[in-house]
């Protein structure tokens, strides 16, 4: 259907905008007619050439959900049908492939589908844990609270893959500027050297001929150095989509110094309060649990979860099979254990997760601290060393003149 921009005043005298899809004019102007704008000119949307290009579609961000899942939730608990709150949603949204989506929602749900029926038609937008959230508050007519739950745990997530991310970011800078300094060195300054030195027609000291050869090599093989390394993350990325590959290399990211125990904290955190979210919001453990191992975002946590669950369905409390992986903490073991003892785990799982959350917060603040004096070291030691190699020769001449 084609989309319609519209612009009017309404009732205050106050201009008002926006857009909606329908099948004809008539239809915009009724609706606008019910909302009580006057003075409305309606034409018709432009169509993009490059709309039904996915890689020219705009990608719709987790903000963008947290503020629709937010301001749903709002206008549900202000007694607002679904279906209308929908609408209004759709015709204020910014991005253009979000607006589709919630367009085609609101229709979806016109015509007799479930909420979380019509969500689950966009699982790159809605995944598992959303939807089945958002099926349990139908089903317990709670649908407002439910959406507010999930709001303030797509922020917590949010904000901890920004501390992760963070703390990423400053060594792989400090890594790229590295290699970007060292690839100018050989490839353009040492050469220059090169070239004077062999007018001294004397023999080059140890570390100058070093530097020589590594400069010669990079510039014999840069083009075949590029496509190695192209080649490898093309490789690595291959092995991983593979069932064998992703095991060994999440299991291996686990077992990494300093970072492998950032990942435990941060995976630690996420199981715990998104268990702790859907049992709060009436999802059954066993649908928890296999939402959750879905979502862990490590293949052994995610193996550690399945067989957690499968020993539920047997009828085992949560807390021996938890221990038995190997994988998780004896302390969060433990204080799942006393929780589901007093009847109490959603509680406990979600102290967990705060506690958790303030370990990784120290984590990237001890990991920024580490790395900072050890990339320094690091960068000052290369290119001393490479000045260094590259004057040895000019003092052994002062030294003989």
């Amino acid at each position: 259907m084609p989309v319609y921009n519209w612009k009017g005043k309404n009732s205050y005298g106050e201009k008002r905008k926006g857009s909606m899809e329908a099948p004809n004019p008539a239809v915009v102007q009724s609706y606008l007619k019910k909302i009580r704008v006057t003075d409305a000119t309606i034409k018709e949307q432009p169509k993009d050439m490059f709309e039904n290009i996915e890689m020219f579609k705009p990608k719709v961000t987790g903000k963008d959900v947290v503020i629709f899942t937010r301001q749903l939730s709002t206008m549900i608990d202000a007694g607002l049908p679904l279906v209308q709150a929908l609408e209004i949603l759709g015709n204020q949204q910014e991005n253009v492939t979000f607006k589709k989506i919630i367009r085609q929602i609101r229709m979806d749900v016109e015509g007799g589908t479930t909420f979380a029926d019509a969500m689950k038609k966009h699982p790159t937008v809605f995944d598992n844990l959303y939807c089945n959230m958002v099926e349990a508050g139908e089903i317990g007519g709670i649908l407002d609270t439910i959406l507010a739950r999930l709001a303030v745990f797509m922020e917590k997530s949010m904000a901890l893959k920004k501390k992760v991310k963070g703390a990423m970011t400053y060594p792989l800078i400090c890594l790229c500027i590295s290699i970007v300094i060292l690839g100018i060195i050989l490839i353009f300054v040492v050469p220059v050297f090169e070239k004077m030195f062999k007018d001294f027609g004397s023999a080059l000291p140890g570390p100058t001929q070093i530097v020589v050869n590594m400069s010669n090599f990079v510039v014999n093989n840069f083009f075949l150095m590029v496509g190695l390394v192209i080649a490898s993350i093309f490789a690595f990325k291959k092995y991983y989509k593979t069932k064998g590959g992703e095991k060994r290399i999440d299991a291996l990211l686990l077992k990494l110094p300093v970072f492998g125990d950032l990942i435990m904290k941060v995976a630690v955190a996420k199981f715990t309060r998104t268990l702790s979210t859907m049992m709060q919001s009436g999802v059954p453990i066993l649908e928890g649990l296999n939402v959750v191992a879905r979502t862990a975002g490590n293949k052994t946590i995610e193996i550690a979860v399945f067989r957690v669950a499968d020993a539920i369905s047997e009828g085992r409390p949560i807390a021996e099979p938890l221990e038995e992986t190997g994988v998780f903490p004896s302390m969060v073991v433990q204080m799942i254990n006393v929780g589901e003892a007093v009847g109490a785990l959603d509680a406990m799982l979600e102290k967990i997760a705060a506690f958790y959350d303030e370990e990784v917060d120290q984590s990237v603040e001890n990991l920024t601290a580490m790395i900072e004096p050890f990339m320094m070291v690091f960068l000052g030691g290369m290119i001393g060393g490479l000045v260094v190699a590259m004057y040895l020769p000019i003092f052994k001449m002062g030294e003989a003149v």
